[in-house]
């Protein structure tokens, strides 16, 4: 799907982030709410060559897997007016271009069980993307994740801010995967402190 076919005859437009885009959306937005998508799950199975990573060492980031008996939590931003245009432009070059991401209409829902879903654009890469790393052990992409630094700074932090917005705003959701991942990571790097 390509970001004029998404804009067409469209005045305002939802974007999903699951990823850094819940702490660093980078674009102007009318609103945003907390909430989730069904039918996926979130894994540390997208290599980045570039925010996160290098060509050498390529960071971990998410990517949305399916399975129809999973949610991911996440931030939906609602675009709307120049916004659209503006938001698309961007998220191609930092989502598409420089992460291999491709882009899918989903329903996302809001916490309040009243509120009925609405669509919402995600970005999400694929097994046939070639920086999609698929998946290993949490102590294996936890130690790639340490050690791993790219234009935007540390892997880790990325791991840890994604961590923390999952403690502070989707409190009753339990992450297994990502929180595996950061306890071996924060162990991995408590090993490189003391080494030093």
């Amino acid at each position: 799907m390509k970001p004029q076919d998404i804009i067409a005859g469209k005045t305002s437009l939802w974007i999903f982030g699951y990823g850094s885009l819940v702490w660093k959306p980078d674009f102007k937005y009318k609103r945003s709410k907390v909430g989730y998508i069904q039918g996926y799950k979130r894994r540390f199975w997208h290599g980045d060559n570039f925010h996160r990573g290098n060509d050498k060492l390529p960071g971990r980031v998410v990517t949305l897997i399916e399975d129809d008996d999973e949610a991911t939590w996440g931030v939906a931003f609602e675009v709307a007016g120049s916004q659209v245009e503006e938001s698309l432009k961007y998220l191609n070059v930092r989502e598409t271009v420089c992460g291999g991401y491709m882009t899918k209409m989903v329903d996302f829902f809001t916490e309040e069980e009243d509120q009925l879903s609405v669509q919402a654009l995600v970005y999400i890469a694929t097994s046939d993307n070639p920086l999609y790393l698929g998946p290993a052990s949490p102590e294996e992409i936890g130690a790639q994740i340490a050690l791993c630094r790219g234009k935007t700074g540390h892997n880790l932090e990325y791991l840890l801010r994604l961590a923390e917005f999952m403690r502070s705003s989707c409190p009753h959701v339990e992450d297994h995967h990502l929180f595996s991942i950061e306890a071996a990571a924060l162990t991995i790097v408590s090993y490189l402190l003391a080494a030093q």
